[in-house]
């Protein structure tokens, strides 16, 4: 912490994956931490189980230098409005582990406070681990707004408490957090991956091959080159993979990612850029996810599901494998399935 400011005593409010992490973490690192939960709300036994002071968000908030906001997005709107801005003291920081209602308008912080991001590229479970352990997740941090004169010292003095700063934590804007986090999810990590999965996995089983050899070559062996890249970036996985790979990748990729992709690419950002995506998503939350819930149950039932059920049913190694938490992967912000407060 630097000479300008003082320790910060902090609210987290939301206890799901990345709250409970947060929170962790942060009182391991010396911090006073409170959690902001509902009262009689499914996390308020574990939160106070973990030993935390438990108080209702806007008790939590009143008492608060830092508020950190782990709720899911859609609810954010309405939470700032209805209990942290009424009750958050002058001059306090509020703190998002992701840009999206501010970045677009849904939120618009008091002119009095210090508004910054703090994300982990990582989802909570893992953000817990490796701080543990004495590392800890990346993470990038932005200021929206620095009244105090402090605000950047006080993103990076909560992403020290987390871990976060011992990996060289990076300076972003709430715009590039945001517009980056939807498009690597939209485009590649989530959509754009599971997507090339299921075309794989129909392509082979509609030539007539296995579903289960499908299954393994197009869906459980993206591990492999995905702890590849992870490891050690594209070079990695060409020094661990066969020349024949190498030379088919390098000659056939291009068949599937090609100029049409890259043109369908830049509609995913232009979208992500100009609101459409989040207009379109705002709306369909508050029509009550109709189109959602069909699109997702879609994937859920797509038959390299049932295969891969079976499949997974041997192997023995995933019962002891660490469940990553429930999360938008580059986000790691999986305060998405977290307690709406």
């Amino acid at each position: 912490m630097t000479s300008t400011t003082h320790r910060p005593r902090i609210a987290i409010v939301g206890y799901g994956s990345q709250g409970r992490a947060h929170a962790l973490n942060l009182r391991d690192s010396g911090f006073d931490v409170t959690v902001g939960l509902r009262p009689g709300g499914p996390t308020e036994i574990k939160a106070k189980a973990d030993g935390f002071t438990v108080k209702a968000p806007a008790d939590a908030v009143k008492d608060a230098d830092l508020v950190a906001v782990l709720t899911p997005d859609m609810v954010q709107p309405q939470l700032y409005g209805e209990v942290i801005e009424p009750n958050i003291r002058d001059g306090a920081c509020l703190l998002f582990a992701h840009g999206f209602n501010v970045h677009y308008g849904q939120i618009t912080p008091r002119e009095d406070l210090d508004v910054v991001l703090v994300a982990p590229k990582g989802p909570g479970a893992l953000v817990r681990r490796e701080y543990e352990i004495g590392r800890g997740v990346p993470s990038v941090y932005a200021v929206h707004q620095d009244r105090s004169g402090h605000a950047e010292a006080l993103a990076l003095t909560y992403c020290a408490g987390i871990g976060g700063a011992r990996q060289n934590a990076i300076r972003t804007t709430f715009k590039e957090e945001t517009e980056t986090d939807l498009f690597g999810e939209q485009a590649v990590l989530c959509g754009g991956a599971t997507k090339l999965v299921q075309a794989g996995w129909e392509t082979l089983v509609e030539a007539g091959y296995q579903p289960e050899v499908a299954y393994y070559e197009c869906l459980h062996e993206l591990k492999l080159i995905v702890d590849l890249f992870y490891e050690g970036g594209i070079t990695r996985m060409h020094e661990f993979i066969s020349e024949t790979a190498q030379y088919g990748a390098l000659t056939r990729g291009p068949y599937v990612v090609d100029d049409n992709t890259r043109a369908q690419m830049k509609k995913v950002l232009a979208e992500i850029q100009d609101g459409t995506f989040a207009r379109q998503w705002i709306a369909e939350y508050a029509a009550g996810n109709a189109r959602y819930k069909a699109l997702k149950q879609g994937d859920l039932e797509h038959p390299i599901e049932a295969v891969g059920r079976k499949l997974r049913a041997n192997m023995k190694w995933l019962a002891n494998a660490p469940t990553p938490a429930k999360s938008t992967p580059a986000d790691a912000r999986s305060a998405q399935q977290e307690e709406a407060a």
